[in-house]
């Protein structure tokens, strides 16, 4: 496997990669001060191949790189993660340590499902989300591409959390949330567009 971004994010994947006892060929990384990361070569982003796990924590960085390559993309689950074998968990997505994913959850491409994370029966996560440690969506919840979900947030059941958008950690939403906004609170509110 191969990891493209030599940062921290980086670090966790190779943590999950070595738990399941897959090998780590290499890193790439725009960035040609960096040489290694955790004794892991990392090279020129222009050699890029796969299989490959964009290894960035920004949403639109991870959509603008995956959008860019034409190669296969990975995955990785961390073996303490409790996954539904009824889910269904597209290209370039990760699971951290602890994360549950229970029965008919769809993950859509490049998303990260963060520490001890859950997401329950039923919702549909799309592309490029960021669902931060431990989170709880609650079942049938909705969240649309590129948004990120800050640490410790609640979702209630049925709650549709629209495209591009920033739920603040800690915060308990109870009812949708549009596209393109910042919203923070218990209960949730928005605070401005984005």
């Amino acid at each position: 496997m191969y990891l493209y971004g030599a940062s921290g994010h980086a670090k966790v994947i190779i943590d999950i990669l070595r738990a399941n006892n897959e090998s780590v060929e290499a890193l790439f990384d725009d960035n040609e001060a960096i040489h290694s990361l955790l004794g892991y070569p990392v090279l020129c982003s222009s050699e890029v191949r796969g299989p490959l796990i964009i290894s960035i924590g920004s949403n639109s960085i991870r959509k603008k790189i995956a959008e860019s390559l034409n190669v296969t993309f990975g995955k990785a689950f961390h073996p303490s993660a409790i996954i539904s074998e009824e889910s269904e968990i597209s290209e370039g997505t990760v699971v951290m340590q602890g994360a549950i994913i229970q029965s008919d959850v769809r993950l859509g491409r490049h998303c990260i499902i963060n520490t001890g994370a859950s997401v329950d029966h039923e919702c549909v996560i799309e592309d490029y989300v960021h669902i931060s440690p431990h989170c709880t969506l609650c079942g049938n919840v909705s969240v649309g591409e590129g948004t990120w979900i800050g640490a410790g947030s609640i979702i209630i059941p049925g709650v549709k959390v629209g495209k591009w958008s920033v739920i603040g950690a800690g915060s308990v939403v109870t009812k949708d949330i549009p596209d393109n906004v910042l919203a923070v609170g218990n209960r949730c509110r928005i605070i401005k567009s984005l």
